[in-house]
């Protein structure tokens, strides 16, 4: 099966124009639910422009963002204000400019214990927002995903040849990037409980990988992620290239 069966593919015609899109679909779906409503966020430059969105107007006066939930797929092991730190990013770009209650922000922890140990305890974290310990795929644990596209195919901190890829139990890893960096990951059964979950991909050099993954290549960590609900690739032009929509 090649993920043009299954996943909705969404072309914009630039980076502006794709941050644009996500932010007015996020607000779509937010303002859609009733209660909770729980966002895991992703690192990277792709994403950034959809958070810098949503912390302007009309979005920052029109976001629920008193019951919104915000987790992160994954963070590089490095204190929170290290320049490397997805948390770090997220919070300039959004967080620091909008509305939301701090104990709605479920920063991974990434001091005062080991990697492991951070692991832990963010799964713990996780368990205790859901309720249980067990994941039902009529309650996904998420209600929108974002994801991004790396040039090998990882997505989160989901590498190619990573033992976290056959997990089937432990919702979140500590994990040890190509670059020998330690980042805490989620892993495939917490990210793909998920209402909705969408790749946020740019620039022409993601065009060869998203081909690939669009063609359903399992050597990809990204192409092996299949969620409960919707899957969404928002891309633009110059990712796309010639990919179908």
């Amino acid at each position: 099966m090649t993920h043009t069966s299954k996943a909705k593919l969404k072309i914009l015609a630039d980076p502006e124009a794709l941050a644009h899109y996500a932010a007015d679909w996020l607000l779509a779906a937010a303002t859609e639910k009733q209660g909770v409503f729980a966002v895991a966020l992703s690192g990277g430059s792709t994403p950034r422009g959809l958070y810098e969105r949503l912390a302007q107007a009309p979005y920052r006066d029109a976001f629920p963002w008193s019951r919104a939930h915000w987790f992160w797929g994954d963070e590089r092991f490095v204190p929170p204000d290290d320049t490397s730190s997805n948390y770090r990013m997220v919070r300039e770009a959004l967080l620091s400019h909008v509305p939301v209650p701090k104990a709605n922000i479920h920063a991974i922890p990434t001091e005062h214990m080991s990697a492991a140990a951070a692991a832990s305890a963010y799964e713990a974290e996780l368990r205790s927002f859901y309720g249980t310990g067990h994941l039902d795929p009529a309650s996904p644990l998420f209600d929108v995903v974002f994801l991004g596209l790396g040039a090998d195919g990882h997505t989160a901190s989901l590498f190619p040849g990573s033992p976290e890829l056959e997990e089937q139990s432990r919702w979140v890893g500590a994990v040890v990037g190509p670059g020998g960096d330690t980042r805490i990951t989620l892993t495939y059964p917490a990210l793909e409980s998920a209402r909705h979950a969408v790749f946020l991909v740019d620039g022409e050099q993601k065009k060869t990988i998203l081909g690939r993954y669009w063609r359903g290549d399992s050597d990809l960590p990204a192409a092996r992620f299949h969620p409960t609900g919707a899957l969404c690739v928002f891309a633009d032009v110059a990712a796309a290239g010639d990919t179908p929509s």
